[in-house]
């Protein structure tokens, strides 16, 4: 009798667990979010890569680091950053909506710096170009990622400022 909340598998006052919290916050929305930031995190990685590797070879060489290739590295590694804080389950990041829209302010600013230089160009069989031309689009796919969770942590955020709490009276009665 004393052991009867044995069969039942769970206590009347038992605290949530990582367990039981996780599955239960687990929805839909979080495994986009964690996606959206995973997409993110690895499209930083390879702007990284692609604009490093110039930045490389000036190196070698000894000659002259181009700004741009230095703002497209810095907003890679930005992007990365921010992608790997903001996909921690316990980071609101739609509060930080700012943040993504400056990250993609960021993006848009070497989208346009790149898009101007290399789309018009023929690459005329230079796999140097070919490779600028494709990092450009990588530019544009990952600043379309950060406009859309810009734009969805705004909603959120404006929403939530709405929102019924306990705190300021007008919070739902439960009985």
């Amino acid at each position: 009798m004393a052991l009867n909340f044995l069969s039942r598998g769970s206590l009347k006052g038992e605290k949530a667990t990582l367990g039981t919290s996780f599955r239960s916050n687990f929805t839909i929305g979080a495994l986009i979010r964690i996606l959206i930031r995973f997409f993110q995190f690895v499209l930083g990685i390879t702007v990284i890569g692609l604009y490093a590797v110039d930045l490389d070879r000036a190196r070698k060489a000894n000659s002259y680091t181009d700004g741009k290739w230095v703002w497209a590295v810095v907003c890679g590694t930005l992007g990365a950053v921010t992608s790997l804080v903001f996909m921690l389950p316990l980071v609101k990041a739609w509060f930080f909506f700012y943040i993504d829209a400056l990250v993609w302010l960021f993006y848009l600013v070497a989208f346009g710096i790149f898009g101007k230089m290399y789309i018009p160009e023929n690459p005329e069989g230079n796999a140097g170009i070919k490779r600028m031309k494709n990092a450009v689009w990588v530019l544009l796919t990952n600043m379309l990622l950060w406009f859309l969770t810009a734009v969805y942590g705004a909603v959120v955020f404006w929403k939530s400022r709405k929102a019924r709490t306990s705190l300021t009276g007008r919070g739902q009665q439960h009985v």
